[in-house]
């Protein structure tokens, strides 16, 4: 069943060789979005398992946000299409990353898991080298690719010790190791993706420099990948976790508060955006670190939302980068009366961002929290600070941005094109409506 998904995805590279096939491509993902809805069977346990590639829960949401993503980055890059600035290449980009997050989301098999989590970085550097706005993209991509490249040796080699251990790399056959060291080589390239306070200097950097679509994609789904392996490989380390939550939990906490207060003092939008990304993926971490049903499901439902949220708000900075000319929160000033309609959708974003009713960051955000809680009463107040900060820095982005006076620089302004609402409209229903089947997600 899922081998068929794949073929979709592989013979959909012959259309992105021809030209004026970008929108096609759209909307063949989104095709594909309803089909995958349709055939999932809600079982406990893994489904529609074909050769390696099987679904559980985790992976089917993880999968439906990596094809809805991918189809909303098409609509979001009309410049790239339009200006027919190597349009061919940028779907194909898309397409060989539709095939590798698939493949990550769908293995039931470490090694398998391991090559196209690390296959799928090089689509997104090139997105990010060949898109990117500025000439610092270079450093950017290389920030990012040798975090990446410090970390992965380690967990190859990890790997293939628990092949000889086990004598088999399934998800279901490996079984609790004791081993420190293993956890470290194994662990540390999911906290470098999620990323983890300490190891997430190369995601304002990326960020910053890539093309809106880079954006939502490391948005999106990148930074998934580290939750997403972390939660796979939890069995492994049952009893190391138990040791060494205090450590990690007070770790991302602190990371998520000082983070916090980096956003106030931002005054690029998107190096904002980005930071209140590591502040919310700090939550997710001490979520899962918590070992609890909560706690995981909590971090779970946070993933989804912040994927929806946080590609939304890049998608709002472009719009005005691309009609301004600048990210500066200085120099966008007073956008509300230039545009009063995308002030509204800003409103919409920002306040799910500080996890608003009826947003799905605001369940995921009460379940993290009572997770915490019960893991410790000690931790009331600093969880206290970083949900007020995160409420401040959403607020400073939207008042900073949209009122105050505009600056004597005259720009040409028009509301907004159907394009521009449909794709923040994509964002934002998924994100606030998929709270109502929050028990099927639970």
């Amino acid at each position: 069943m899922m081998m068929k998904f794949l073929f979709f995805s592989v013979f959909l590279i012959p259309l992105s060789l021809k030209k004026k096939m970008e929108w096609i491509v759209s909307f063949m993902f989104f095709f594909m979005f309803i089909m995958f809805v349709l055939t999932f069977s809600f079982s406990k346990s893994f489904s529609l398992i074909s050769m390696f590639l099987g679904c559980d829960y985790i992976s089917y949401f993880f999968i439906l946000l990596t094809i809805w993503i991918l189809g909303l980055m098409v609509m979001a890059s009309e410049k790239i299409i339009t200006l027919n600035f190597f349009s061919n290449l940028f779907i194909l980009m898309l397409l060989m990353l539709m095939i590798s997050l698939f493949l990550v989301f769908s293995s039931l098999n470490l090694l398998i898991f391991y090559i196209f989590f690390e296959v799928s970085v090089i689509p997104t550097l090139i997105l990010i080298l060949g898109w990117g706005y500025q000439p610092e993209r270079i450093q950017a991509g290389v920030y990012m690719f040798f975090y990446m490249l410090l970390t992965s040796l380690p967990m190859m080699v990890s790997i293939f010790y628990l092949y000889s251990k086990f004598n088999s790399l399934d998800f279901y056959k490996l079984l609790s190791l004791d081993s420190y060291f293993l956890f470290f080589c194994l662990t540390m390239i999911f906290m470098v993706k999620i990323p983890m306070y300490f190891v997430h200097l190369w995601l304002p950097k990326a960020h910053v420099e890539a093309p809106v679509s880079g954006s939502m994609i490391l948005a999106g789904i990148m930074l998934k990948l580290g939750g997403y392996g972390l939660i796979r490989l939890m069995k492994l380390f049952i009893y190391i976790i138990n040791d060494l939550s205090v450590i990690f939990i007070s770790l991302s906490l602190v990371g998520s508060l000082i983070v916090s207060f980096m956003c106030l003092v931002q005054s690029d939008m998107k190096a904002l955006i980005a930071y209140s990304s590591v502040s919310h993926m700090g939550l997710v971490l001490a979520g899962i670190f918590s070992f609890s049903l909560w706690g995981v499901t909590g971090a779970f439902i946070m993933m989804l939302a912040h994927g929806l949220c946080s590609s939304g708000l890049f998608c709002l900075s472009n719009m005005s980068f691309e009609r301004l000319g600048s990210r500066s929160l200085f120099l966008s000033k007073g956008l509300i009366n230039y545009m009063p309609n995308m002030t509204f959708w800003w409103f919409l974003f920002c306040s799910s961002n500080m996890a608003a009713p009826p947003s799905l960051n605001l369940l995921g955000e009460i379940m993290i929290i009572n997770s915490m809680i019960s893991w410790s009463m000690n931790l009331v107040f600093i969880i206290m600070l970083v949900s007020f900060f995160s409420a401040s820095y959403s607020l400073y982005l939207y008042s900073f941005s949209q009122h105050g006076k505009s600056s004597s620089m005259t720009y040409y302004f028009y509301s907004g094109s159907i394009r521009e609402y449909l794709t923040l409209l994509l964002h934002w229903v998924p994100l606030n409506l998929l709270v109502f089947v929050g028990d099927l997600m639970v």
